[in-house]
């Protein structure tokens, strides 16, 4: 994984690199708060 990085880094550039590792890292909070707002009228009930 390191790797992976490194070559982003070296190839893309810093900024590129950043933005590609907070979208992974958002992704999974957006897909839970999806689940959320979907299970939200369940819940209210």
């Amino acid at each position: 994984m390191e790797d992976t990085w490194t070559t982003l880094i070296t190839d893309l550039g810093f900024p590129v690199a950043v933005t590609f590792y907070l979208l992974h890292r958002i992704e999974t909070k957006l897909n839970t708060l999806i689940e959320s707002i979907v299970a939200l009228p369940d819940k209210m009930r």
